[in-house]
Protein backbone atom coordinates (compact mmCIF):
# COMPACT_ATOMS: atom_id res chain seq x y z
CA UNK A 1 0.00 0.00 0.00
CA UNK A 2 3.21 2.20 -0.70
CA UNK A 3 1.63 3.89 -3.41
CA UNK A 4 -1.59 4.81 -1.18
CA UNK A 5 0.46 5.89 1.24
CA UNK A 6 2.10 8.62 -1.12
CA UNK A 7 -0.99 9.89 -2.69
CA UNK A 8 -2.65 10.29 0.86
CA UNK A 9 0.45 12.82 1.53
CA UNK A 10 -0.58 14.43 -1.22
CA UNK A 11 -4.20 14.70 -0.15
CA UNK A 12 -3.01 15.66 3.59
CA UNK A 13 -1.19 18.60 1.71
CA UNK A 14 -3.85 19.91 -0.42
CA UNK A 15 -6.20 19.23 2.59
CA UNK A 16 -3.63 21.16 5.20
CA UNK A 17 -4.59 24.65 3.10
CA UNK A 18 -8.19 24.23 4.69
CA UNK A 19 -10.81 26.03 2.53
CA UNK A 20 -12.16 22.33 2.06
CA UNK A 21 -15.67 21.33 0.94
CA UNK A 22 -16.81 18.05 0.91
CA UNK A 23 -18.89 16.22 -1.70
CA UNK A 24 -19.90 12.83 -0.67
CA UNK A 25 -21.76 9.61 -2.18
CA UNK A 26 -22.78 6.37 -0.89
CA UNK A 27 -19.26 4.74 -0.42
CA UNK A 28 -19.03 6.90 2.89
CA UNK A 29 -21.60 4.97 4.20
CA UNK A 30 -21.18 1.33 3.54
CA UNK A 31 -19.18 1.18 6.49
CA UNK A 32 -22.09 2.08 8.57
CA UNK A 33 -23.72 -1.03 6.79
CA UNK A 34 -25.82 0.53 4.15
CA UNK A 35 -24.85 -1.04 0.59
CA UNK A 36 -24.23 1.07 -2.85
CA UNK A 37 -25.03 0.25 -5.73
CA UNK A 38 -21.54 0.77 -8.03
CA UNK A 39 -18.88 0.97 -5.18
CA UNK A 40 -16.43 -2.03 -3.61
CA UNK A 41 -19.70 -3.16 -2.03
CA UNK A 42 -22.73 -2.98 -4.37
CA UNK A 43 -25.76 -5.05 -4.14
CA UNK A 44 -27.57 -6.37 -6.67
CA UNK A 45 -31.01 -6.12 -6.92
CA UNK A 46 -34.27 -7.23 -8.94
CA UNK A 47 -36.11 -4.31 -9.46
CA UNK A 48 -35.26 -1.66 -10.78
CA UNK A 49 -35.17 1.38 -8.41
CA UNK A 50 -38.84 3.55 -8.25
CA UNK A 51 -38.78 6.75 -10.46
CA UNK A 52 -41.11 9.82 -9.32
CA UNK A 53 -43.70 9.70 -11.78
CA UNK A 54 -44.18 5.85 -11.99
CA UNK A 55 -44.59 6.80 -7.70
CA UNK A 56 -47.12 9.61 -8.26
CA UNK A 57 -49.18 7.81 -10.92
CA UNK A 58 -49.32 4.22 -10.34
CA UNK A 59 -51.37 2.90 -6.90
CA UNK A 60 -49.72 -0.42 -7.00
CA UNK A 61 -46.53 1.31 -7.39
CA UNK A 62 -46.95 3.11 -4.54
CA UNK A 63 -48.04 0.13 -2.43
CA UNK A 64 -44.88 -2.09 -3.17
CA UNK A 65 -42.70 0.68 -2.68
CA UNK A 66 -44.05 1.55 0.91
CA UNK A 67 -44.77 -1.97 1.59
CA UNK A 68 -41.13 -3.00 0.64
CA UNK A 69 -39.67 0.20 2.37
CA UNK A 70 -41.55 -0.45 5.42
CA UNK A 71 -39.59 -3.73 6.34
CA UNK A 72 -36.24 -1.87 5.17
CA UNK A 73 -36.28 1.05 7.16
CA UNK A 74 -35.73 -0.41 10.43
CA UNK A 75 -32.41 -1.85 10.08
CA UNK A 76 -31.28 1.18 7.74
CA UNK A 77 -32.61 3.97 10.57
CA UNK A 78 -30.07 1.66 13.00
CA UNK A 79 -27.32 2.38 10.99
CA UNK A 80 -24.89 4.71 12.64
CA UNK A 81 -21.83 6.81 11.69
CA UNK A 82 -18.52 5.73 10.97
CA UNK A 83 -15.02 6.25 11.24
CA UNK A 84 -15.37 8.43 7.62
CA UNK A 85 -17.76 9.98 9.06
CA UNK A 86 -16.52 10.86 12.54
CA UNK A 87 -13.08 11.80 10.71
CA UNK A 88 -15.19 14.96 8.67
CA UNK A 89 -16.36 16.23 11.27
CA UNK A 90 -12.77 16.35 13.17
CA UNK A 91 -11.49 17.86 10.08
CA UNK A 92 -14.45 20.31 10.10
CA UNK A 93 -13.65 21.24 13.77
CA UNK A 94 -10.06 21.64 12.83
CA UNK A 95 -11.12 24.44 10.58
CA UNK A 96 -9.97 22.80 7.20
CA UNK A 97 -13.64 21.62 5.74
CA UNK A 98 -15.68 24.65 5.61
CA UNK A 99 -19.15 22.21 4.32
CA UNK A 100 -20.53 19.36 3.47
CA UNK A 101 -22.42 18.76 -0.18
CA UNK A 102 -24.02 14.57 0.41
CA UNK A 103 -25.93 13.02 -2.04
CA UNK A 104 -26.77 10.48 0.62
CA UNK A 105 -29.96 10.87 2.15
CA UNK A 106 -28.92 9.12 5.25
CA UNK A 107 -28.50 11.79 7.80
CA UNK A 108 -25.15 10.47 9.17
CA UNK A 109 -23.02 13.72 8.33
CA UNK A 110 -25.17 15.40 11.04
CA UNK A 111 -25.82 12.06 13.37
CA UNK A 112 -21.49 12.19 13.03
CA UNK A 113 -21.65 16.12 14.12
CA UNK A 114 -20.73 18.24 11.00
CA UNK A 115 -22.36 21.15 10.48
CA UNK A 116 -23.61 23.47 7.17
CA UNK A 117 -24.47 20.23 5.64
CA UNK A 118 -26.40 20.67 2.46
CA UNK A 119 -28.68 17.37 1.04
CA UNK A 120 -28.88 17.68 -1.86
CA UNK A 121 -31.34 14.61 -2.61
CA UNK A 122 -33.56 15.21 0.71
CA UNK A 123 -33.58 13.00 4.05
CA UNK A 124 -35.40 9.66 4.01
CA UNK A 125 -35.96 10.01 7.85
CA UNK A 126 -39.12 12.51 6.62
CA UNK A 127 -41.95 12.10 4.73
CA UNK A 128 -44.37 14.83 3.05
CA UNK A 129 -48.10 14.54 1.73
CA UNK A 130 -48.27 15.89 -2.09
CA UNK A 131 -51.78 17.60 -1.46
CA UNK A 132 -51.03 19.52 1.11
CA UNK A 133 -47.46 19.77 1.69
CA UNK A 134 -47.38 18.53 5.71
CA UNK A 135 -44.06 16.66 6.91
CA UNK A 136 -44.01 13.71 9.81
CA UNK A 137 -41.17 12.15 10.89
CA UNK A 138 -40.38 8.78 8.62
CA UNK A 139 -40.95 7.08 12.54
CA UNK A 140 -44.48 8.30 12.46
CA UNK A 141 -45.32 7.23 9.79
CA UNK A 142 -43.63 3.65 10.09
CA UNK A 143 -46.35 3.42 13.09
CA UNK A 144 -49.13 4.04 11.63
CA UNK A 145 -47.84 1.25 9.04
CA UNK A 146 -47.13 -1.43 11.56
CA UNK A 147 -50.73 -0.79 13.47
CA UNK A 148 -52.29 -1.50 10.13
CA UNK A 149 -50.09 -3.89 8.90
CA UNK A 150 -49.43 -6.26 12.22
CA UNK A 151 -46.94 -9.01 11.43
CA UNK A 152 -45.87 -8.02 7.97
CA UNK A 153 -42.40 -8.36 9.34
CA UNK A 154 -42.92 -11.97 8.36
CA UNK A 155 -41.34 -11.12 5.07
CA UNK A 156 -38.40 -9.34 5.53
CA UNK A 157 -35.27 -9.82 3.51
CA UNK A 158 -32.46 -8.13 2.75
CA UNK A 159 -32.35 -4.49 2.56
CA UNK A 160 -31.87 -3.06 -0.86
CA UNK A 161 -29.05 0.36 -1.20
CA UNK A 162 -32.42 2.52 -1.02
CA UNK A 163 -33.39 0.73 1.90
CA UNK A 164 -36.22 -1.34 0.78
CA UNK A 165 -36.87 -5.21 0.57
CA UNK A 166 -37.65 -7.81 -2.18
CA UNK A 167 -40.89 -8.98 -1.41
CA UNK A 168 -42.70 -11.62 -3.88
CA UNK A 169 -46.00 -9.64 -5.09
CA UNK A 170 -48.47 -11.67 -3.06
CA UNK A 171 -46.41 -10.39 0.18
CA UNK A 172 -46.76 -6.83 -1.54
CA UNK A 173 -51.06 -7.91 -2.80
CA UNK A 174 -51.46 -7.94 1.38
CA UNK A 175 -49.77 -4.43 2.52
CA UNK A 176 -52.19 -1.51 3.87
CA UNK A 177 -51.67 2.05 3.11
CA UNK A 178 -52.31 5.03 4.81
CA UNK A 179 -52.54 8.58 3.55
CA UNK A 180 -51.77 11.53 4.85
CA UNK A 181 -53.07 12.54 8.87
CA UNK A 182 -53.08 15.80 8.05
CA UNK A 183 -55.63 16.04 5.39
CA UNK A 184 -56.81 12.69 5.30
CA UNK A 185 -56.47 12.27 1.50
CA UNK A 186 -52.95 13.01 0.07
CA UNK A 187 -50.55 10.79 -1.15
CA UNK A 188 -47.26 10.36 1.46
CA UNK A 189 -43.77 10.62 0.16
CA UNK A 190 -40.45 10.18 1.71
CA UNK A 191 -38.99 13.89 1.46
CA UNK A 192 -35.81 12.71 -1.15
CA UNK A 193 -35.41 13.55 -4.60
CA UNK A 194 -36.46 9.94 -6.64
CA UNK A 195 -34.93 9.44 -10.00
CA UNK A 196 -36.74 11.36 -12.41
CA UNK A 197 -37.41 14.41 -10.07
CA UNK A 198 -35.21 17.61 -9.79
CA UNK A 199 -33.80 18.82 -7.08
CA UNK A 200 -34.69 22.31 -5.60
CA UNK A 201 -33.09 25.12 -7.63
CA UNK A 202 -32.19 26.75 -4.33
CA UNK A 203 -30.49 23.47 -3.00
CA UNK A 204 -28.31 23.36 -6.31
CA UNK A 205 -27.61 27.38 -6.12
CA UNK A 206 -26.38 26.65 -2.81
CA UNK A 207 -24.25 23.76 -3.15
CA UNK A 208 -22.38 25.64 -6.21
CA UNK A 209 -22.06 28.52 -4.12
CA UNK A 210 -20.64 26.49 -1.44
CA UNK A 211 -18.47 24.79 -4.17
CA UNK A 212 -17.33 27.65 -6.45
CA UNK A 213 -15.95 29.57 -2.27
CA UNK A 214 -13.83 26.58 -1.74
CA UNK A 215 -10.47 26.12 -2.06
CA UNK A 216 -10.56 22.54 -2.50
CA UNK A 217 -13.21 20.17 -3.71
CA UNK A 218 -13.14 17.25 -1.83
CA UNK A 219 -15.31 14.09 -3.28
CA UNK A 220 -15.73 10.96 -0.94
CA UNK A 221 -17.45 7.85 -1.65
CA UNK A 222 -18.69 8.81 -4.79
CA UNK A 223 -18.64 7.63 -8.83
CA UNK A 224 -20.24 10.52 -9.72
CA UNK A 225 -21.80 8.60 -12.42
CA UNK A 226 -24.80 10.66 -12.71
CA UNK A 227 -24.80 14.48 -13.21
CA UNK A 228 -26.15 15.40 -10.04
CA UNK A 229 -22.97 14.97 -8.26
CA UNK A 230 -20.07 15.25 -11.08
CA UNK A 231 -21.68 18.68 -11.83
CA UNK A 232 -19.90 20.18 -9.16
CA UNK A 233 -16.64 18.76 -9.95
CA UNK A 234 -17.01 19.91 -13.60
CA UNK A 235 -17.74 23.56 -11.97
CA UNK A 236 -14.72 23.26 -9.84
CA UNK A 237 -12.35 21.80 -12.45
CA UNK A 238 -13.71 24.95 -14.84
CA UNK A 239 -12.55 26.93 -11.75
CA UNK A 240 -9.27 25.98 -11.40
CA UNK A 241 -10.34 25.08 -7.96
CA UNK A 242 -8.21 21.92 -7.55
CA UNK A 243 -10.39 17.91 -6.41
CA UNK A 244 -9.30 15.33 -4.31
CA UNK A 245 -11.35 12.47 -4.74
CA UNK A 246 -11.11 9.08 -2.31
CA UNK A 247 -13.20 6.35 -3.40
CA UNK A 248 -12.82 2.52 -3.84
CA UNK A 249 -12.78 2.00 -7.63
CA UNK A 250 -12.93 4.25 -10.68
CA UNK A 251 -14.96 7.72 -10.98
CA UNK A 252 -16.14 9.76 -14.04
CA UNK A 253 -14.41 12.71 -12.29
CA UNK A 254 -10.74 11.06 -12.10
CA UNK A 255 -9.46 12.99 -14.91
CA UNK A 256 -10.12 16.51 -13.02
CA UNK A 257 -8.67 14.81 -9.84
CA UNK A 258 -5.62 16.42 -8.70
CA UNK A 259 -4.99 13.42 -6.43
CA UNK A 260 -7.09 9.92 -6.41
CA UNK A 261 -6.98 7.80 -3.75
CA UNK A 262 -8.45 4.15 -3.92
CA UNK A 263 -8.91 2.42 -0.70
CA UNK A 264 -11.31 2.15 1.92
CA UNK A 265 -12.75 5.76 3.30
CA UNK A 266 -12.73 4.40 7.20
CA UNK A 267 -8.95 4.25 6.77
CA UNK A 268 -8.03 6.74 4.65
CA UNK A 269 -9.98 9.41 6.45
CA UNK A 270 -8.70 8.96 10.02
CA UNK A 271 -5.33 8.43 8.78
CA UNK A 272 -5.87 11.76 6.74
CA UNK A 273 -7.14 13.65 9.95
CA UNK A 274 -4.42 12.20 11.92
CA UNK A 275 -1.99 13.43 9.93
CA UNK A 276 -3.32 16.63 9.89
CA UNK A 277 -3.69 16.99 14.31
CA UNK A 278 -7.30 16.99 13.45
CA UNK A 279 -8.10 15.85 16.91
CA UNK A 280 -11.51 17.29 18.00
CA UNK A 281 -12.66 18.44 22.03
CA UNK A 282 -15.11 15.44 22.93
CA UNK A 283 -13.98 12.69 20.26
CA UNK A 284 -16.09 10.19 22.67
CA UNK A 285 -18.93 12.14 21.74
CA UNK A 286 -19.32 11.45 18.16
CA UNK A 287 -21.57 9.42 16.42
CA UNK A 288 -24.12 9.77 18.34
CA UNK A 289 -27.04 9.27 16.55
CA UNK A 290 -30.62 12.10 16.50
CA UNK A 291 -34.08 10.06 16.38
CA UNK A 292 -34.57 9.18 12.99
CA UNK A 293 -31.18 10.20 11.52
CA UNK A 294 -30.73 6.69 9.80
CA UNK A 295 -31.32 6.35 5.96
CA UNK A 296 -30.32 4.76 2.79
CA UNK A 297 -27.90 6.13 0.34
CA UNK A 298 -30.39 6.22 -2.83
CA UNK A 299 -34.01 6.21 -3.46
CA UNK A 300 -36.08 3.29 -5.13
Amino acid sequence: MVLVSEQVDVLAGLVSGGGVVVLSGAGLSTESGIPDYRGASGAARRHSPMTYQVFTRDPLARRRYWARSHLGWRTIAGAVPNDGHRAVVRLQRAGLVDGVVTQNVDGLHTAAGSSGVVELHGRLAEVVCLECGAGVSRWELHQRLAEVNPGFAAWESTVNPDGDVDLAESAVAGFRMVDCAQCGTGVLKPDVVFFGESVPAERVARCFTMVESARLLLVLGSSLTVMSGRRFVVRAAGLGIPVAIVNQGATRGDAYAAVTVDAPLGRVLPTLADQLGAVPDGAGQLGAVPDGAGGPVAVG
